[in-house]
């Protein structure tokens, strides 16, 4: 099976409905990612065969969770999981964040050559971001636990926002000291085809973050 053809199985599977432009933008951001990977080790998933599931469909999992207009992807990385969800969602407004020079020039390059206009890249530290307005809903892949993100980006979180940090298994204890500091958070089941193995979405609703 080609990427081409694993990309649209895979999307059908899932219910999200994107047309071949976006199809071929998605696969156009993995084209990149895989040439700038080979000198920038920008990410440890380079097999040819996963990288549509891990790297693709995994980051468009948590699509019908996303709240409001305005998203910010907080180490962002190789722009997992905000490039794939700018693409298929391009009514919204994303920032990619991340302090990493080569990691920011690398999604700079992304932004130009596929014509994002829906994306910011901004290099810095999360705490010492200080955006105004802020997002109505922060997410991050593989970032920190739950508390250090909690306490590193609730600041960027609009009051009626929320977090949404992915994970493969449930942090529980993470999650239970969340819990027993009055913190509400809801945990959702993501399915994404040919991943092996849990993948969740643990969400920290609005009026939770001070």
């Amino acid at each position: 099976m080609t990427q081409a053809e694993q990309l649209a199985e895979g999307l059908s599977r899932m219910g999200i409905a994107l047309d071949e432009t976006r199809q071929v933008l998605l696969l156009d951001y993995l084209a990149l990612m895989m040439k700038w990977n080979r000198a920038f080790n920008l990410t440890a998933i380079n097999d040819p065969d996963q990288v549509v599931s891990r790297q693709i469909l995994d980051s468009l999992s948590i699509l019908h969770l996303l709240q409001g207009q305005c998203i910010l992807d907080v180490g962002s990385g190789a722009g997992l999981p905000g490039i794939p969800l700018a693409i298929a969602s391009p009514r919204r407004r994303f920032t990619l964040l991340d302090s990493n020079g080569k990691k920011t020039r690398f999604l700079c390059q992304v932004k130009t050559e596929l014509n994002l206009d829906n994306i910011e890249v901004v290099r810095i530290r999360a705490e010492d971001y200080h955006p105004s307005p802020r997002f109505d809903t922060v997410v991050s892949r593989a970032f920190a636990g739950m508390g250090k993100m909690r306490k590193l980006t609730s600041h960027l979180v609009a009051t009626s926002g929320c977090l949404l940090a992915m994970k493969g298994r449930v942090p529980a204890e993470e999650v239970e000291a969340m819990k027993s500091g009055g913190a509400g958070v809801e945990i959702f089941t993501l399915q994404v085809p040919w991943t092996e193995g849990l993948r969740h979405a643990i969400v920290h609703r609005p009026g939770d973050i001070e």
